[in-house]
């Protein structure tokens, strides 16, 4: 039978609000199993979720057919964080279906805007980092780049917070306690991954030595996948997130022995890998769990990689022409040397030919200019829990120190800075020189950095590597963070200067010669007013406070700690109102404690 596979595919849905409202209620009782007289808002929601998910999975099979189809070059984006939020809103807009959406639910009797505020907020990252990671995603999406990100199923994610006397209260982040019914299980992409144990050396005839690690536990990585719309729909991209499960869920002999609890050890070990962002790492036993983790879903990521390679590909030669992985931060760094493993172990290249195609695949993004703030780890428990990644990490950094001396000329302080192994104290490995010695590029998050970055934290590497940092300024999608966020001013712009700001924000230069324009300016002043009120009605409702909007709101909202830049932001807003005498003046500073913090109380300037 030669006939073309899209002769077996569906019709395209039609997205006129009758068949919209049609394939809502079809989902709320076949899927759900609810009349719809009996329907609750969240059953509503589920029931819309899954017509938007739909007409998503058209557009997603095309694109990975395309992919396939032209053998386009992929990237693969790691990071330990996802903040991707609430996703109906943005894939019915992105998809262009908002309008008829809520036409057709209107016409079913059911608000728009209500169900959406019910869908919960993926707790899968916490700031910047995640922010940027989902950014990237659908802005990969958007222009036709070929893109997976890889990270962890949280279950229960940083946490959720409440404030009690000053104090911040934590509890677990239940966001899954309905499903998620935007993820597909994908129980055929499963990897087991190891941990400790011993390696076993092997003759090999003449040839470079084998070795096979021996690992002690094994856990299994099974994959759920999430489609990422692109703006306009025409491109869908995956978010794969890996939950841990254990090789045995119960140990039936010790359960039968009536162990009960011993039974399920090996299950909750494998659960805990996936409960929890960013575990509190003061211990020892917390500082295994964030090493566990980041290695779990970084090997698991990398062998669905090679994986997928080897589908279309004869072999791993090509890996770097076809093959792009990002890593977000230095969470994901072990893939250096998890890429060596898997390249020298498994699939039988020499060292040279493997360090040769793992730096010309890997690519790395830092985050930090502070030598404390970039992770490492101490030595002995990476031996213990990494055995064989860390033979790996010796020999890269004996090669390193052998060419910063020979080639380069450096001095002993010089080659300390740039080992992969910090020897001034606790022996620790460095993951950020890893991943720069292991990467072909590394980037800033903007300019300024990227210089601060040559100069400080990476100024001897940079000397022996000058052509890798370069800068890739940190931005955000605007169909989120405008379209959404302020649909206000987007309609304003829109009636201004047309909406290709949507797809080019550079577009908003447009909008200069109506600077001084007295029509707009009132119209600018009244998105900002109703903005205001709006908020108003929120601090009202929520806090029993009242809000004149009339007011200058100054609103900061990220991580509240002890460190001198709250501090001299706190002091900073108490110095302008006072100096600019602003009678009314509104501060508000909406925030997190990182659980390495949790117990201070948390203030908020007067």
């Amino acid at each position: 039978m030669n006939q073309p596979l899209t002769d077996f595919l569906p019709d395209p849905r039609s997205n006129d609000p009758d068949a919209l409202a049609h394939d809502i209620v079809e989902r709320l009782v076949y899927r759900i199993g609810k009349d719809r007289k009996v329907a609750k808002p969240h059953d509503w929601l589920q029931a819309t979720i899954l017509v938007a998910r739909d007409r998503a999975i058209e557009r997603w099979m095309n694109t990975i057919r395309h992919t396939y189809e032209t053998q386009a070059k992929r990237v693969y984006y790691l990071s330990l964080e996802f903040l991707i939020g609430r996703l109906m809103r943005d894939a019915v807009a992105n998809l262009g279906l908002l309008e008829p959406m809520q036409a057709a639910l209107k016409e079913l009797g059911v608000d728009f805007d209500a169900i959406a505020a019910l869908e919960a907020d993926a707790a899968l990252g916490n700031g910047g980092l995640g922010r940027l990671a989902a950014c990237f995603m659908e802005s990969m999406a958007t222009v036709g780049v070929p893109a997976y990100g890889y990270g962890i199923r949280y279950r229960h994610g940083l946490f959720r917070q409440r404030i009690k006397d000053g104090w911040q209260l934590e509890y677990p982040e239940t966001w899954l306690e309905h499903g998620n019914p935007w993820e597909f299980d994908r129980r055929e992409s499963a990897y087991e991954v190891g941990f400790g144990g011993y390696v076993d050396y092997q003759e090999a005839n003449g040839e470079e030595e084998k070795y096979v690690w021996r690992p002690a536990e094994r856990v299994i990585a099974s994959a759920y996948d999430t489609p990422i719309v692109g703006w306009r729909g025409t491109n869908v991209n995956t978010l794969r997130l890996w939950n841990a499960e254990p090789i045995d869920p119960i140990r039936l002999d010790a359960f039968n022995a009536g162990d009960h609890i011993g039974s399920l050890k090996e299950s909750n070990r494998a659960d805990a890998l996936t409960r929890v962002l960013y575990p509190a790492d003061a211990s020892p036993s917390g500082q295994e769990l964030r090493l566990r983790q980041e290695y779990f879903f970084s090997s698991a990521s990398l062998q669905d990689i090679l994986r997928r390679h080897l589908q279309q590909y004869p072999s791993l030669d090509n890996l770097p022409d076809k093959v792009a992985v990002q890593l977000n931060d230095t969470h994901p760094a072990v893939c250096v040397a998890e890429l060596m493993r898997l390249l020298m172990d498994v699939h039988g290249y020499e060292f040279t030919s493997a360090w040769d195609m793992t730096q010309r695949t890997i690519a790395y993004t830092n985050h930090t200019l502070l030598p404390e703030a970039l992770e490492s780890w101490p030595v002995p428990l990476f031996e213990r829990l990494l055995p064989r990644q860390m033979q790996i990490i010796y020999e890269i950094n004996a090669r390193l120190l052998r060419s910063a001396r020979a080639e380069h000329g450096f001095d002993d302080a010089a080659v300390r800075d740039i080992s992969l192994v910090d020897e001034t104290g606790e022996r620790r490995v460095r993951m950020g020189n890893l991943a720069f010695v292991g990467a072909h590029s590394i980037n800033g998050v903007s300019a300024l950095h990227t210089e601060l970055m040559k100069a400080t934290v990476f100024r001897h590497l940079h000397e022996m590597y000058p052509d890798r940092i370069n800068p890739k300024t940190n931005g955000i999608t605007p169909r989120r963070w405008l379209m959404q966020c302020n649909p206000g001013l987007t309609s304003l712009l829109r009636e201004t200067i047309g909406d290709a700001f949507l797809d080019d924000i550079d577009a908003l230069r447009e909008l200069e010669p109506f600077a001084t324009d007295p029509g707009f300016q009132t119209a600018f002043a009244a998105v900002k007013r109703q903005n205001k009120e709006r908020l108003a009605r929120v601090v009202r409702d929520r806090l029993g406070m009242r809000l004149d909007p009339s007011a200058l709101f100054d609103i900061q909202i990220k991580s509240t700690n002890t460190s001198a830049s709250c501090s001299t932001s706190s002091r900073r807003w108490r110095s302008t109102t006072r100096s600019a005498r602003i009678p009314n003046a509104t501060g508000s500073r909406g925030s997190s404690s990182s659980p390495a913090r949790r117990r201070r109380p948390i203030t908020t300037p007067s």
